[in-house]
């Protein structure tokens, strides 16, 4: 599987989460040989503050390495990570990162800050930023446009 694959991965969960009431975010990882061994979507609003799509994908890419360090990694997801997600994937060592739509609120791999490339940290990854970033993009922005109108 290449990036475009595993991106395809992430946007479908991505729409699993958005179909379910949750902000519509997934992330897969995928090993050296390019196999998606974690996926995750956003799970937050069910009541789990922690329940970010990044953060799901790491703990089931662990479980199947057999190893907390995620080492020859990359993370693909369709929102940039917060500073908690970000964090998670230094302390990971996710090789390499990309991601779909930038995050200016809460983005923490290059908007608000860069957390993942920070050079006093003992881990840096590579990050490709803006991969898919219309679809990823759309995608939240009808998730919110659906959201207010049920509000009013």
């Amino acid at each position: 599987m290449n990036a475009a694959q595993w991106m395809e991965e992430a946007l479908s969960l991505a729409a699993e989460a958005g179909a379910e009431g949750e902000i519509p975010v997934g992330a897969v990882i995928a090993d050296r040989d390019g196999n998606i061994i974690g996926r995750g979507r956003n799970r937050r609003e069910s009541g789990d503050p922690l329940g970010h799509a990044e953060l799901f994908a790491i703990a089931e890419a662990a479980r199947a390495m057999g190893d907390w360090r995620l080492e020859g990694t990359t993370m693909v997801v369709t929102l940039e990570p917060c500073a908690m997600c970000a964090g998670a994937l230094v302390n990971a060592r996710i090789e390499r990162l990309i991601f779909g739509a930038p995050d200016p609120k809460a983005g923490f791999c290059g908007s608000l800050g860069n957390l993942v490339q920070d050079p006093r940290l003992n881990h840096r990854m590579e990050v490709i930023s803006g991969f898919e970033e219309e679809r990823s993009r759309i995608l939240l922005q009808r998730f919110f446009q659906q959201l207010r109108k049920r509000a009013i």
